[in-house]
Parts: structure tokens; sequence; C-alpha cells
């Protein structure tokens, strides 16, 4: 906190907490905390992934089998910023580029890596499996979550849920030149419990009973996407 203060009132602080207290107005310090979290916000954010343009598909049975198909353009945060910031040379975008196809290509869902520019890349993402056994999915890993299902046991729900970023940080990554657009499709003969998809159509061509749950991203302030179905 004397940290905090000592930003509000430089480094002559008292060191009488409650006397340095007494002497901030309170939109001076209520000014300091919202920079101070939006910027740890942003710095959070620096070294992951986002989606910039992309269409992708999930596939979930009521039994609990799952298909998951990403077809897009992701930028690395982190990467962006530095080539637009002029921080980095164009041996080290390359460099890191390189590392960021290793890391990749090292899940083998990954079926394509491209590299276009400023830290944008292109690939195609393609996972089967079961999730009661698995438990979850997380695309593009834990560290790295933009979008993942996750099976309760307790419950027999599954959930899937798309990263959440505050309106705050999703103004400040638009200002600095990124967005996002795109399309997601859930298709499940489950019973859903809840949902925010923009549109609910039958889909026979799956099968008898399945349903098709779009969401259509126009930008980064769309929300979040989100859904629960009750399996058997």
């Amino acid at each position: 906190m004397r940290e905090l203060l000592r930003l509000c009132l430089g480094p002559d602080v008292p060191a009488d907490y409650h006397l340095a207290m007494k002497m901030i107005p309170k939109r001076p310090i209520l000014t300091a905390l919202k920079g101070l979290l939006a910027g740890i916000l942003l710095f959070s954010l620096s070294g992951c992934y986002m989606p910039v343009r992309f269409d992708a598909e999930i596939s979930i049975g009521r039994t609990g089998y799952y298909d998951f198909i990403f077809d897009g353009y992701l930028a690395k945060v982190e990467l962006y910023q530095d080539i637009q910031e002029k921080k980095i040379s164009r041996e080290d975008e390359l460099l890191q580029v390189q590392q960021i196809k290793e890391d990749f290509e090292r899940d083998s869902a990954v079926s394509e890596f491209k590299y276009y520019e400023k830290g944008h890349f292109h690939i195609n993402y393609k996972r089967t499996g079961d999730l009661l056994k698995a438990k979850t999915l997380t695309f593009f890993r834990r560290n790295e979550y933009i979008l993942g299902l996750s099976y309760n046991k307790n419950t027999n729900q599954i959930a899937m849920l798309g990263k959440s970023l505050s309106r705050d940080v999703k103004e400040r990554l638009r200002a600095a030149g990124l967005d996002t657009a795109g399309e997601l499709r859930v298709f499940t003969d489950a019973k859903v419990v809840s949902h925010n998809a923009g549109t609910v159509k039958p889909y026979p061509a799956k099968g008898p009973g399945y349903m098709v749950y779009t969401w259509k991203f126009a930008n980064l302030l769309a929300p979040t996407p989100a859904l629960k179905i009750q399996i058997q």
C-alpha cells in the first residue's frame, strides 16, 4: 500500500499511514488505482494468444464425445506490441515466430501453421475425444486459454466457456490495433440447460435431435460465449 501511496504523493510520503491517507483526495487515488489495475491486466495478457479472424465448430454428443475444429488467425499479443513499438529487430521477430511454430507443432491437433506478419499467424486445429474420460479440453492449452470444455461428474454437465476479458482490457486491445471477428457453432443432441448463443436452429444433418447454437463475433466487445448441457 505504501508503494501505491508513493504513486499519488511522490517520494516524500509520510511514514504515518493514516496521515498519508488524509493527504490524498479521493479522486486521484481512484484514478491511480484504475490505471494500475489496467496496466496489470494488460501485462497479464501480453504473453497470450488471441483470435483475430476465425471459424470454429464444436460437436458434443449426449454421451460426451466431442469434435472441435478451429480454422483461423491468431495474434501473439506481446510479439505484436513489440513489433508495433519497434522494440525488436526483424531477426528477433522471425526467431520468436520459429519458437511459436515449434510450440504449436508439438500438439498433434495442429495440422497447419503459417506466419503472416506483425505477430499474426494462421492455424488449423482439430481434436476429438471423450470428455467423460478426459474431463477437460482447453484450446490452446491451460496457460494459453482461448476456449474450453469441461465435464463435472457431480452434476453430469458439460460446460463450454470462452476466455473472459473486462471491457476496459478489450477497449485497450482494440485501441492498440487488435480485434476479433468470427463465428462459433456448437452442435449437440443433448439437453442444453443454459447458453447465450445469438441463434439456435434444428440441424438434422448431424442426426436426430441435433441443434446448432451460433455465436457471431463482430468485434472484441461481443459477449463471452457460454453454454452448458446435461448429458446422459
